[in-house]
C-alpha cells in the first residue's frame, strides 16, 4: 500500500514537472515522501 502511494505520487510529480501542472505542491509532497522513505529504511 505504501509503495503504491509512492508510485502514484512519483507519476503525478513527473506529469506536473513535464506539463507545469500543480506547481510547488507536487514537489513538496515528493520531498515529504522521500523523507519518509529514508526514515523507514534507517529504522
Amino acid at each position: 500500500m505504501f509503495w503504491t502511494i509512492i508510485l502514484v505520487l512519483f507519476i503525478l510529480w513527473l506529469l506536473g514537472f513535464s506539463f507545469k501542472v500543480g506547481g510547488n505542491l507536487i514537489h513538496t509532497l515528493l520531498v515529504i515522501i522521500l523523507i519518509i522513505i529514508i526514515v523507514q529504511l534507517l529504522s
